[in-house]
Protein backbone atom coordinates (compact mmCIF):
# COMPACT_ATOMS: atom_id res chain seq x y z
CA UNK A 1 0.00 0.00 0.00
CA UNK A 2 1.60 3.28 -1.12
CA UNK A 3 2.34 6.13 1.25
CA UNK A 4 3.67 9.68 1.10
CA UNK A 5 6.88 10.70 2.83
CA UNK A 6 7.01 14.45 3.50
CA UNK A 7 10.05 16.33 4.74
CA UNK A 8 8.87 19.54 6.39
CA UNK A 9 10.32 23.03 6.21
CA UNK A 10 10.13 23.93 2.52
CA UNK A 11 8.48 27.22 1.57
CA UNK A 12 6.24 26.69 -1.45
CA UNK A 13 6.62 29.03 -4.43
CA UNK A 14 5.38 29.11 -8.00
CA UNK A 15 2.25 28.31 -9.99
CA UNK A 16 0.01 25.25 -9.82
CA UNK A 17 -2.87 24.44 -12.17
CA UNK A 18 -6.12 23.03 -10.85
CA UNK A 19 -7.60 19.89 -12.41
CA UNK A 20 -11.23 19.37 -13.30
CA UNK A 21 -13.61 18.97 -10.39
CA UNK A 22 -13.97 15.40 -9.16
CA UNK A 23 -17.35 16.29 -7.67
CA UNK A 24 -18.48 17.60 -11.06
CA UNK A 25 -16.99 14.76 -13.08
CA UNK A 26 -18.90 12.04 -11.21
CA UNK A 27 -22.45 13.30 -11.89
CA UNK A 28 -21.42 14.27 -15.44
CA UNK A 29 -20.30 10.69 -16.08
CA UNK A 30 -23.52 9.36 -14.56
CA UNK A 31 -25.53 11.67 -16.84
CA UNK A 32 -24.09 9.85 -19.87
CA UNK A 33 -26.46 6.98 -19.02
CA UNK A 34 -29.43 9.17 -19.98
CA UNK A 35 -28.80 9.03 -23.72
CA UNK A 36 -27.90 6.46 -26.35
CA UNK A 37 -25.73 9.01 -28.16
CA UNK A 38 -22.05 9.75 -27.45
CA UNK A 39 -21.22 12.29 -24.76
CA UNK A 40 -17.75 13.84 -24.68
CA UNK A 41 -16.52 15.16 -21.33
CA UNK A 42 -13.38 17.24 -21.06
CA UNK A 43 -11.07 17.99 -18.11
CA UNK A 44 -12.01 14.78 -16.32
CA UNK A 45 -9.43 14.25 -13.53
CA UNK A 46 -7.62 10.94 -13.46
CA UNK A 47 -8.47 9.95 -9.89
CA UNK A 48 -9.72 6.76 -8.28
CA UNK A 49 -13.35 7.87 -8.05
CA UNK A 50 -13.63 8.78 -11.73
CA UNK A 51 -11.98 5.51 -12.71
CA UNK A 52 -14.48 3.66 -10.52
CA UNK A 53 -17.39 5.51 -12.11
CA UNK A 54 -16.14 4.67 -15.61
CA UNK A 55 -15.80 1.04 -14.59
CA UNK A 56 -19.41 1.18 -13.41
CA UNK A 57 -20.59 2.71 -16.71
CA UNK A 58 -18.83 -0.09 -18.57
CA UNK A 59 -20.63 -2.61 -16.35
CA UNK A 60 -23.92 -0.91 -17.24
CA UNK A 61 -23.17 -1.53 -20.91
CA UNK A 62 -21.62 1.76 -21.99
CA UNK A 63 -18.55 2.07 -24.20
CA UNK A 64 -15.98 4.29 -22.47
CA UNK A 65 -13.00 5.81 -24.29
CA UNK A 66 -10.38 7.84 -22.42
CA UNK A 67 -7.30 9.86 -23.22
CA UNK A 68 -5.72 13.16 -22.26
CA UNK A 69 -8.38 14.14 -19.75
CA UNK A 70 -11.15 13.54 -22.31
CA UNK A 71 -13.73 10.82 -21.78
CA UNK A 72 -16.21 9.75 -24.43
CA UNK A 73 -19.15 7.64 -23.24
CA UNK A 74 -21.68 5.92 -25.48
CA UNK A 75 -24.46 4.19 -23.56
CA UNK A 76 -26.28 2.86 -26.61
CA UNK A 77 -28.02 0.21 -24.52
CA UNK A 78 -28.18 -0.31 -20.75
CA UNK A 79 -27.51 -4.01 -20.28
CA UNK A 80 -27.16 -4.08 -16.49
CA UNK A 81 -29.09 -1.30 -14.70
CA UNK A 82 -27.27 -1.85 -11.43
CA UNK A 83 -24.32 -0.63 -9.38
CA UNK A 84 -22.83 -3.74 -7.73
CA UNK A 85 -21.10 -3.53 -4.38
CA UNK A 86 -17.90 -5.02 -5.78
CA UNK A 87 -17.43 -1.98 -8.03
CA UNK A 88 -18.70 0.90 -5.90
CA UNK A 89 -17.66 -0.15 -2.38
CA UNK A 90 -14.93 2.51 -2.25
CA UNK A 91 -17.00 5.35 -3.76
CA UNK A 92 -19.65 7.34 -1.93
CA UNK A 93 -21.11 8.70 -5.18
CA UNK A 94 -22.58 5.38 -6.35
CA UNK A 95 -26.09 6.68 -5.66
CA UNK A 96 -25.67 9.15 -8.55
CA UNK A 97 -26.58 6.43 -11.05
CA UNK A 98 -29.87 5.64 -9.31
CA UNK A 99 -31.83 8.45 -10.97
CA UNK A 100 -30.38 8.07 -14.47
CA UNK A 101 -30.86 4.29 -14.53
CA UNK A 102 -34.47 4.31 -13.38
CA UNK A 103 -35.27 7.23 -15.71
CA UNK A 104 -33.71 5.52 -18.73
CA UNK A 105 -34.69 1.87 -18.12
CA UNK A 106 -37.49 1.94 -15.55
CA UNK A 107 -35.42 -0.02 -13.06
CA UNK A 108 -32.26 0.40 -11.01
CA UNK A 109 -30.49 -1.70 -8.40
CA UNK A 110 -27.79 0.25 -6.60
CA UNK A 111 -25.55 -0.75 -3.71
CA UNK A 112 -25.65 1.53 -0.72
CA UNK A 113 -22.71 3.97 -0.82
CA UNK A 114 -19.20 3.25 0.47
CA UNK A 115 -16.17 5.55 0.50
CA UNK A 116 -15.08 7.83 3.34
CA UNK A 117 -16.21 7.12 6.90
CA UNK A 118 -17.04 10.76 7.63
CA UNK A 119 -20.71 10.34 8.46
CA UNK A 120 -24.09 9.64 6.98
CA UNK A 121 -25.12 10.73 3.52
CA UNK A 122 -28.76 9.66 3.78
CA UNK A 123 -29.88 7.76 0.70
CA UNK A 124 -33.46 8.35 1.85
CA UNK A 125 -33.26 11.87 0.43
CA UNK A 126 -32.72 10.29 -2.99
CA UNK A 127 -35.31 7.56 -2.61
CA UNK A 128 -38.10 9.72 -1.16
CA UNK A 129 -37.60 12.12 -4.06
CA UNK A 130 -37.84 9.32 -6.59
CA UNK A 131 -41.03 8.12 -4.89
CA UNK A 132 -42.46 11.60 -5.43
CA UNK A 133 -41.76 11.05 -9.14
CA UNK A 134 -43.64 7.76 -9.12
CA UNK A 135 -40.91 5.18 -8.51
CA UNK A 136 -41.44 2.21 -6.21
CA UNK A 137 -38.53 1.80 -3.82
CA UNK A 138 -37.41 -1.07 -1.64
CA UNK A 139 -34.21 -2.04 0.13
CA UNK A 140 -32.85 -5.56 0.01
CA UNK A 141 -29.51 -7.17 0.82
CA UNK A 142 -27.65 -3.83 0.99
CA UNK A 143 -29.13 -2.56 -2.26
CA UNK A 144 -31.74 0.04 -3.17
CA UNK A 145 -34.12 -1.18 -5.87
CA UNK A 146 -36.13 1.46 -7.73
CA UNK A 147 -38.81 0.56 -10.27
CA UNK A 148 -40.89 2.75 -12.57
CA UNK A 149 -42.03 0.47 -15.41
CA UNK A 150 -44.41 3.12 -16.78
CA UNK A 151 -41.81 5.87 -16.52
CA UNK A 152 -41.38 8.69 -14.04
CA UNK A 153 -43.91 11.51 -13.62
CA UNK A 154 -43.08 15.10 -12.74
CA UNK A 155 -43.78 16.29 -9.23
CA UNK A 156 -42.67 18.59 -6.45
CA UNK A 157 -39.72 17.39 -4.38
CA UNK A 158 -38.81 19.21 -1.17
CA UNK A 159 -35.50 18.18 0.35
CA UNK A 160 -35.72 18.05 4.15
CA UNK A 161 -32.04 18.96 4.22
CA UNK A 162 -29.80 20.30 1.52
CA UNK A 163 -28.11 17.47 -0.34
CA UNK A 164 -25.75 17.87 -3.29
CA UNK A 165 -25.85 14.31 -4.58
CA UNK A 166 -29.58 14.10 -3.87
CA UNK A 167 -30.20 17.25 -5.92
CA UNK A 168 -28.03 15.92 -8.76
CA UNK A 169 -29.66 12.49 -8.70
CA UNK A 170 -33.21 13.86 -8.80
CA UNK A 171 -32.22 16.40 -11.45
CA UNK A 172 -31.04 13.59 -13.72
CA UNK A 173 -34.20 11.58 -13.04
CA UNK A 174 -36.47 14.56 -13.71
CA UNK A 175 -35.12 15.39 -17.17
CA UNK A 176 -36.80 12.29 -18.62
CA UNK A 177 -39.91 12.39 -16.39
CA UNK A 178 -43.25 13.30 -17.90
CA UNK A 179 -44.29 16.86 -17.09
CA UNK A 180 -42.74 19.41 -14.76
CA UNK A 181 -40.60 18.66 -11.72
CA UNK A 182 -39.80 21.29 -9.10
CA UNK A 183 -36.89 20.68 -6.72
CA UNK A 184 -37.15 22.85 -3.60
CA UNK A 185 -34.44 23.46 -1.01
CA UNK A 186 -32.04 22.26 -3.70
CA UNK A 187 -28.26 22.45 -3.33
CA UNK A 188 -26.70 25.57 -4.88
CA UNK A 189 -23.19 24.19 -5.39
CA UNK A 190 -21.34 25.06 -8.62
CA UNK A 191 -21.22 21.34 -9.41
CA UNK A 192 -25.04 21.25 -9.54
CA UNK A 193 -25.09 24.18 -11.98
CA UNK A 194 -22.39 22.48 -14.05
CA UNK A 195 -24.42 19.28 -14.27
CA UNK A 196 -27.47 21.29 -15.37
CA UNK A 197 -25.38 22.99 -18.05
CA UNK A 198 -24.37 19.59 -19.42
CA UNK A 199 -27.93 18.27 -19.30
CA UNK A 200 -29.24 21.37 -21.11
CA UNK A 201 -26.63 20.80 -23.82
CA UNK A 202 -28.04 17.28 -24.11
CA UNK A 203 -31.53 18.68 -24.70
CA UNK A 204 -32.93 18.96 -21.17
CA UNK A 205 -35.02 21.95 -20.11
CA UNK A 206 -33.74 23.07 -16.72
CA UNK A 207 -34.09 26.46 -15.09
CA UNK A 208 -32.84 27.72 -11.74
CA UNK A 209 -29.81 25.46 -11.23
CA UNK A 210 -27.52 27.19 -8.75
CA UNK A 211 -30.53 28.47 -6.77
CA UNK A 212 -32.64 26.72 -4.13
CA UNK A 213 -35.52 26.11 -6.57
CA UNK A 214 -34.90 24.20 -9.80
CA UNK A 215 -37.61 23.66 -12.42
CA UNK A 216 -37.35 20.86 -14.95
CA UNK A 217 -39.61 20.35 -17.96
CA UNK A 218 -39.30 16.67 -18.87
CA UNK A 219 -38.38 15.64 -22.41
CA UNK A 220 -38.81 12.33 -24.20
CA UNK A 221 -35.11 11.80 -24.89
CA UNK A 222 -31.70 13.39 -24.67
CA UNK A 223 -28.91 13.51 -27.23
CA UNK A 224 -25.13 13.67 -27.19
CA UNK A 225 -23.08 16.69 -26.17
CA UNK A 226 -19.56 18.02 -25.66
CA UNK A 227 -18.83 19.57 -22.27
CA UNK A 228 -15.82 20.70 -20.23
CA UNK A 229 -16.39 20.40 -16.50
CA UNK A 230 -15.54 23.17 -14.08
CA UNK A 231 -12.24 23.41 -12.15
CA UNK A 232 -12.01 21.70 -8.75
CA UNK A 233 -12.67 24.35 -6.11
CA UNK A 234 -11.58 22.01 -3.30
CA UNK A 235 -8.23 21.36 -4.95
CA UNK A 236 -7.86 25.11 -5.52
CA UNK A 237 -8.57 25.74 -1.84
CA UNK A 238 -6.16 23.01 -0.77
CA UNK A 239 -3.30 24.60 -2.72
CA UNK A 240 -4.13 28.07 -1.39
CA UNK A 241 -3.87 26.64 2.13
CA UNK A 242 -0.64 24.85 1.20
CA UNK A 243 0.87 28.18 0.19
CA UNK A 244 -0.48 29.82 3.34
CA UNK A 245 0.71 27.18 5.83
CA UNK A 246 4.28 27.30 4.49
CA UNK A 247 4.42 31.09 4.37
CA UNK A 248 4.94 30.74 0.65
CA UNK A 249 4.05 32.62 -2.52
CA UNK A 250 1.77 30.40 -4.58
CA UNK A 251 -0.45 31.21 -7.55
CA UNK A 252 -3.31 28.81 -8.20
CA UNK A 253 -4.32 28.88 -11.86
CA UNK A 254 -7.21 27.46 -13.91
CA UNK A 255 -9.59 28.01 -11.00
CA UNK A 256 -12.82 29.99 -10.52
CA UNK A 257 -12.10 32.57 -7.77
CA UNK A 258 -15.79 33.01 -6.97
CA UNK A 259 -16.07 29.33 -6.07
CA UNK A 260 -13.60 29.71 -3.17
CA UNK A 261 -14.70 33.15 -1.98
CA UNK A 262 -15.67 31.88 1.50
CA UNK A 263 -12.18 30.42 2.02
CA UNK A 264 -10.50 33.50 0.59
CA UNK A 265 -12.36 35.71 3.09
CA UNK A 266 -11.13 33.57 6.01
CA UNK A 267 -7.54 33.53 4.72
CA UNK A 268 -7.57 37.31 4.42
CA UNK A 269 -8.88 37.62 7.97
CA UNK A 270 -6.07 35.30 9.08
CA UNK A 271 -3.46 37.72 7.74
CA UNK A 272 -2.83 36.50 4.21
CA UNK A 273 -2.68 38.50 1.00
CA UNK A 274 -4.94 37.02 -1.68
CA UNK A 275 -4.88 38.63 -5.11
CA UNK A 276 -6.75 37.81 -8.30
CA UNK A 277 -3.93 37.83 -10.83
CA UNK A 278 -6.26 36.97 -13.69
CA UNK A 279 -9.81 35.80 -14.35
CA UNK A 280 -8.83 32.25 -13.36
CA UNK A 281 -5.92 32.75 -10.95
CA UNK A 282 -5.42 33.50 -7.25
CA UNK A 283 -2.12 34.33 -5.54
CA UNK A 284 -1.56 33.74 -1.81
CA UNK A 285 1.32 35.15 0.26
CA UNK A 286 1.87 36.38 3.82
CA UNK A 287 0.74 39.85 4.77
CA UNK A 288 1.18 39.67 8.53
CA UNK A 289 1.61 37.11 11.28
CA UNK A 290 -0.87 34.26 10.86
CA UNK A 291 -3.74 34.64 13.33
CA UNK A 292 -6.60 32.38 14.35
CA UNK A 293 -10.00 32.82 12.72
CA UNK A 294 -13.15 30.85 13.54
CA UNK A 295 -15.00 29.00 10.81
CA UNK A 296 -18.31 27.14 10.49
CA UNK A 297 -18.91 24.79 7.59
CA UNK A 298 -22.05 25.43 5.57
CA UNK A 299 -23.62 24.52 2.28
CA UNK A 300 -22.47 26.61 -0.69
CA UNK A 301 -21.84 29.53 -0.81
CA UNK A 302 -20.69 29.05 2.77
CA UNK A 303 -17.39 27.53 3.91
CA UNK A 304 -17.04 24.08 2.34
CA UNK A 305 -16.92 21.05 4.63
CA UNK A 306 -14.41 19.58 2.15
CA UNK A 307 -11.92 22.30 3.19
CA UNK A 308 -12.44 21.99 6.94
CA UNK A 309 -9.63 19.49 7.57
CA UNK A 310 -7.10 21.49 5.55
CA UNK A 311 -8.13 24.69 7.33
CA UNK A 312 -7.67 22.97 10.70
CA UNK A 313 -4.09 22.13 9.73
CA UNK A 314 -3.54 25.81 8.92
CA UNK A 315 -4.99 26.94 12.25
CA UNK A 316 -2.44 24.83 14.14
CA UNK A 317 0.10 27.40 12.90
CA UNK A 318 -1.98 30.48 13.72
CA UNK A 319 -1.65 32.65 16.82
CA UNK A 320 -4.59 32.33 19.22
CA UNK A 321 -7.57 30.02 19.55
CA UNK A 322 -9.84 29.14 16.65
CA UNK A 323 -13.19 27.41 16.83
CA UNK A 324 -13.96 25.13 13.89
CA UNK A 325 -17.60 24.06 13.78
CA UNK A 326 -18.65 21.20 11.50
CA UNK A 327 -22.36 21.27 10.60
CA UNK A 328 -22.47 18.98 7.54
CA UNK A 329 -21.00 15.63 8.63
CA UNK A 330 -21.11 14.34 12.19
CA UNK A 331 -17.86 12.36 12.05
CA UNK A 332 -15.45 14.63 10.24
CA UNK A 333 -12.85 15.34 12.91
CA UNK A 334 -10.94 12.07 12.68
CA UNK A 335 -7.89 13.92 11.34
CA UNK A 336 -7.70 15.91 14.59
CA UNK A 337 -6.27 12.92 16.48
CA UNK A 338 -3.55 12.44 13.87
CA UNK A 339 -2.74 16.16 13.90
CA UNK A 340 -2.50 15.97 17.70
CA UNK A 341 0.00 13.12 17.37
CA UNK A 342 2.12 15.56 15.36
CA UNK A 343 1.99 18.09 18.20
CA UNK A 344 -1.16 20.08 17.44
CA UNK A 345 -3.19 21.39 20.40
CA UNK A 346 -6.76 20.41 19.47
CA UNK A 347 -9.75 19.60 21.66
CA UNK A 348 -12.97 18.17 20.25
CA UNK A 349 -16.30 19.02 21.85
CA UNK A 350 -19.14 17.52 19.85
CA UNK A 351 -19.25 19.21 16.48
CA UNK A 352 -16.66 21.81 17.43
CA UNK A 353 -12.88 21.63 17.35
CA UNK A 354 -10.92 24.06 19.50
CA UNK A 355 -7.47 24.69 18.03
CA UNK A 356 -4.82 26.58 20.02
CA UNK A 357 -1.76 27.77 18.18
CA UNK A 358 0.81 28.18 17.00
CA UNK A 359 2.13 24.65 17.60
CA UNK A 360 5.49 23.31 16.50
CA UNK A 361 4.49 20.18 14.63
CA UNK A 362 6.90 17.28 14.42
CA UNK A 363 6.99 14.55 11.83
CA UNK A 364 5.22 11.31 12.64
CA UNK A 365 3.67 8.24 11.05
CA UNK A 366 0.01 9.09 10.49
CA UNK A 367 -2.94 7.33 8.90
CA UNK A 368 -5.38 8.97 6.49
CA UNK A 369 -8.99 8.25 7.45
CA UNK A 370 -10.71 9.91 4.49
CA UNK A 371 -10.09 11.96 1.38
CA UNK A 372 -9.83 15.47 2.85
CA UNK A 373 -8.24 14.30 6.12
CA UNK A 374 -5.39 12.86 4.07
CA UNK A 375 -4.86 16.27 2.45
CA UNK A 376 -4.72 17.93 5.88
CA UNK A 377 -2.02 15.51 7.04
CA UNK A 378 0.08 16.23 3.95
CA UNK A 379 -0.29 19.97 4.62
CA UNK A 380 0.73 19.49 8.25
CA UNK A 381 3.73 17.49 7.08
CA UNK A 382 4.87 20.44 4.97
CA UNK A 383 5.53 22.50 8.12
CA UNK A 384 6.40 19.74 10.59
CA UNK A 385 9.96 19.36 11.84
CA UNK A 386 11.40 16.19 10.36
CA UNK A 387 9.72 13.47 8.35
CA UNK A 388 6.02 12.71 8.15
CA UNK A 389 4.79 9.43 6.69
CA UNK A 390 1.15 9.49 5.51
CA UNK A 391 -0.26 6.00 5.13
CA UNK A 392 -3.40 4.85 3.26
CA UNK A 393 -3.01 7.47 0.56
CA UNK A 394 -5.55 5.65 -1.59
CA UNK A 395 -7.96 8.04 0.13
CA UNK A 396 -6.24 11.12 -1.29
CA UNK A 397 -6.01 9.45 -4.69
CA UNK A 398 -9.81 9.34 -4.78
CA UNK A 399 -9.98 13.08 -5.32
CA UNK A 400 -6.60 14.68 -6.09
CA UNK A 401 -4.83 14.21 -9.41
CA UNK A 402 -1.04 13.90 -9.04
CA UNK A 403 -1.01 15.92 -5.82
CA UNK A 404 2.53 14.89 -4.89
CA UNK A 405 3.86 15.97 -8.30
CA UNK A 406 2.08 19.33 -8.10
CA UNK A 407 3.38 19.98 -4.58
CA UNK A 408 6.91 18.91 -5.55
CA UNK A 409 6.83 21.38 -8.46
CA UNK A 410 6.17 24.12 -5.88
CA UNK A 411 9.21 23.04 -3.87
CA UNK A 412 7.72 20.57 -1.41
CA UNK A 413 9.92 17.68 -0.31
CA UNK A 414 7.44 14.87 -0.89
CA UNK A 415 7.79 11.44 -2.41
CA UNK A 416 5.71 8.32 -2.87
CA UNK A 417 6.87 5.02 -1.40
CA UNK A 418 5.65 1.48 -1.94
CA UNK A 419 6.62 -0.46 1.19
CA UNK A 420 7.80 -3.99 0.70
Amino acid sequence: MDRFVVQGGARLEGEVAVSGAKNSALPALAACLLTSEPVTLRRIPDVRDTRTMMKLLHHNGAAVETGGGVVRVTAEAIQNPEAPYEIVKTMRASSLVLGPLVARTGRARVSLPGGCAIGARPINLHTSGLERLGARIRQEHGYIVAEAPQGLKGGVVYFDRITVTGTEDLLMAAVLAEGETVLKNAAREPEVADLAALLNKMGARIQGAGTSTIRVQGVRELHGADHAIIPDRIEAGTFLIAGAITGGDVTVTRCVPEHVSALVAKLQQAGLEIDETGPDALRVRPRSRLRSVDVTTEEYPGFATDLQAQYMALMTQAEGISLITETIFENRFMHALELSRMGANIRIEGRQAIVAGPSQLTGAAVIASDLRASASLVLAGLVARGETVVDRIYHIERGYENIEEKLAALGAQIRRESPG
